[in-house]
């Protein structure tokens, strides 16, 4: 069975140091992080698979998935738990065949409901919305309404994760409309502390109405 898409989902920064990059992971784990993404838009192949493997290896140790951003070759190769693709990136049905069937397979869908609909029909595990606040990661993002999350929860059959400038001070009335995942850069990892931060925003999914 693959594990339940909710609460907190720590994507990593952009980052050369790979022994920061573990402490700072190991730190938001600790705080309760439910999945983790590696995204690196700029390290070479060797960074790329050295950094992947060694958060695939801290992954598994607190029995939390791994999955690759954009890179569904990096995924097969270091056997991640799962790849999530983008506008640009692998079309899902290629992933799938590249990753196989138990691997989870999340799908950026921006502001698009018709495409989280149809990516639910091919066998997506989960869709990603946003930008839903100006993100420090993307500034150039197409903003995203709040009740997309509410339509979209409505109609799909999926975990939804929102995305997109997220903060503690702006996180709540994203749970509160349907978000069953949180996908946090800045906010988690520029913390002075990564692992209180992520504490703060798992215990927003504790109370949850």
């Amino acid at each position: 069975m693959k594990p339940a898409i909710k609460g907190l989902y720590a994507i990593t920064p952009e980052t050369g140091d790979t022994a920061q990059l573990l402490l700072n992971t190991r730190a938001a784990l600790r705080g309760g992080a439910q999945l983790v993404q590696y995204r690196s838009k700029s390290a070479d192949i060797a960074l790329k698979h050295e950094q992947a493997s060694e958060l695939l290896e801290l992954c598994r140790d607190f029995q939390v998935p791994l999955i690759v951003n954009d890179d569904v070759r990096l995924a097969a190769l270091i056997d991640a738990d799962g790849v999530h693709v983008g506008e640009d990136d692998a079309r899902l049905i290629e992933a799938r065949i590249n990753l196989g069937p138990d691997k989870i397979i999340g799908v950026s869908c921006y502001q698009d409901l018709a495409r989280a609909l149809k990516f639910e029909t091919e066998g997506a595990d989960y869709v990603a919305f946003g930008s839903f606040y100006p993100s420090p990661t993307k500034p150039g993002a197409r903003p995203c309404p709040l009740s997309l999350l509410a339509e979209a929860k409505a109609k799909l059959h999926l975990p939804v994760v929102a995305i997109g400038g997220i903060t503690l001070n702006n996180a709540q009335p994203l749970i509160d409309a349907g978000a069953d995942a949180l996908a946090v850069i800045s906010a988690l990892f520029d913390a002075p502390d990564v692992e209180a931060s992520a504490q703060e925003f798992t215990n927003l999914f504790a109370t949850r109405h």
